[in-house]
């Protein structure tokens, strides 16, 4: 439906289709849920940046509003928690909090499951840990794997407005984690050098929360945004459909038929009617004198 359309119809709320170009509610608690409802530690720094520790330290997520870029989300873990990080991801601060939402409910079923679940590499021998299972969603919801330059191969939509990227060969282990240059690139929108918002990923990263942000990310269903924040979407390239009141259920002929006996009137009392006879008729009463 066209946004002029939605104007006229909507209060404002509409849902997003495709969901990866809907863009940031600005609200990072239910990407941290998952986390703190197994009972992570949560601390602030004076900036308003906050901090979830795993309890053995080997996992750590930080949220950085007031970061030194756009990294809002940046999760790292580690083989020694004293050590380089095994693996790093980060979510910029436009990506909608929804995919991070997957990436957290799926370390937090890998942290339950022990460290060979949160720190698997992904290895292509192994049928569990094979990296190809990161783009299996994306093929059978119909994404095409493009090549962009040597040695980078992606995967995109029918719109071509979203692109998961994978980059051979050696790179290194630090830029992986501080820049856009990291095996796994994954971004929405008609521009990888504007992008409406990207993540990375390092070469380490378990399969497992990889394919649970592609799963969550090319899902069919829209995403709910309201209509007055272009920010909350890619504006001029979406389709907006307007969340309307819930309509209450259609009566049932047992529903009807109570109704109708409600509104019946109510049965008049009994009264004394005389009778008369069908061979004579009352005297009219005389004249008055």
């Amino acid at each position: 439906m066209p946004f002029d359309d939605i104007s006229r119809t909507s209060d404002g709320d509409v849902y997003v289709s495709p969901r990866y170009l809907a863009g940031s509610t600005g609200i990072g608690d239910p990407a941290l849920a998952p986390l703190l409802d197994l009972g992570w530690e949560l601390e602030h720094d004076d900036l308003g940046n906050c901090y979830v520790n795993a309890p053995d330290r080997k996992v750590r997520l930080g949220y950085l509003p007031e970061g030194q870029d756009d990294g809002l989300w940046r999760i790292n873990a580690y083989n020694d928690s004293f050590g380089p990080p095994a693996w790093g991801v980060c979510f910029n601060d436009s990506c909608p909090a929804e995919f991070v939402r997957a990436f957290t409910t799926a370390l937090a079923a890998a942290y339950g499951r022990g460290t060979d679940a949160y720190l698997a590499t992904p290895t292509p021998e192994d049928k569990v840990q094979d990296p190809f299972l990161v783009v299996t969603p994306l093929i059978d919801r119909g994404w095409e794997f493009h090549q962009p330059e040597p040695g980078v191969f992606a995967i995109r939509p029918a719109d071509l407005l979203a692109s998961l990227e994978f980059t051979a060969g050696p790179l290194d282990p630090e830029g992986e984690l501080t820049s856009r240059t990291a095996r796994w690139h994954l971004w929405a929108g008609t521009s990888i050098d504007r992008p409406a918002w990207y993540a990375t990923a390092s070469t380490n990263t378990p399969v497992a929360l990889l394919t649970a942000v592609t799963a969550c990310v090319s899902d069919p269903a829209p995403l709910p945004r309201w209509r007055e924040d272009t920010h909350s979407y890619v504006k001029g390239m979406v389709q907006l459909t307007p969340i309307l009141p819930p309509q209450p259920p259609a009566p049932t002929p047992l529903d009807i038929q109570r109704a109708a006996a409600s509104r019946r009137p109510a049965a008049l009392p009994a009264v004394s009617v005389p009778r008369w006879s069908t061979t004579s008729r009352p005297a009219l009463p005389g004249p008055r004198r």
